[in-house]
């Protein structure tokens, strides 16, 4: 399985634009709770403003919160990245940390943000157990695991810590496009051989094919064996996620 979403997502990549361990870490932070989309819609004119920890330690906060605010839990999110800033400061003389162990003491960073900051920003592999990761290896049967940090060590065991990275966003970009949670494409599935729970979703490839998602649908759907021109011209437009990542 790990092997066929090599080869169904060759484009998987972390979908949060950055440039840096500090941009990686603060748009991550945002990410809690909301898409990657509207991240991305706030953090240029965010990272034009602030470009260093110092800038965040002494931030205005009412300047910071109205910006943060079409992310939402604007307020906790404004404090996570003052105290974030402040943090680095004291610490880590303004740099983000390449350890997981630093990582996780600082404001706003749990287990789930720090690998994906080492994975991203460090070249260090880590495995991201975000909403998505979660659902669907618990879905494939690759683990019974429900407890997100044993998720990670059980995925973890199965494969190369070289590629946990790598297999992070291929599960997630898997789970955004093709196995959603509600109703997935089990039809227009590359996976469809090999998934336990192949038949929760439509099987019929027209009903499947309706329900791929993001600008690569057609690809995915010849990938599956199926007509690319089931797949809806709408389909192609953007990847809509769940709206509720969890918790950094």
């Amino acid at each position: 399985m790990g092997r066929i979403l090599e080869e169904t997502h060759p484009d998987a990549h972390c979908e949060l634009n950055h440039e840096g361990p500090l941009q990686l870490a603060v748009a991550t932070i945002l990410s809690a709770q909301t898409t990657d989309q509207r991240v991305n819609e706030v953090t240029p004119k965010l990272f034009a403003r602030y470009t260093s920890a110092a800038d965040y330690a002494a931030a205005d906060r009412a300047e910071l919160e109205d910006l943060l605010k079409p992310t939402g839990f604007f307020r906790n999110k404004t404090d996570s990245l003052m105290k974030l800033g402040q943090a680095l400061i004291e610490r880590h003389g303004g740099e983000v940390p390449g350890s997981l162990d630093e990582l996780v003491k600082l404001p706003g960073i749990g287990r789930k943000t720090a690998n994906v900051i080492l994975g991203n920003a460090f070249d260090v592999p880590g495995i991201t157990v975000d909403t998505h990761f979660q659902r669907l290896v618990r879905r494939w049967e690759w683990t019974a695991e429900s407890d997100p940090v044993k998720i990670e060590h059980a995925i973890g065991a199965l494969f190369d810590k070289r590629d946990w990275t790598m297999l992070s966003h291929r599960v997630i970009f898997h789970g955004r496009r093709v196995c959603h949670a509600r109703k997935p494409a089990c039809g227009a599935c590359t996976l469809a051989k090999l998934c336990p729970a192949y038949g929760t979703g439509p099987t019929e490839a027209a009903a499947a094919a309706k329900l791929l998602k993001g600008p690569r649908a057609r690809e995915l759907a010849v990938a599956a064996g199926v007509d690319p021109d089931l797949v809806p011209a709408k389909a192609m437009v953007a990847v809509e996620e769940d709206a509720a990542l969890g918790a950094a």
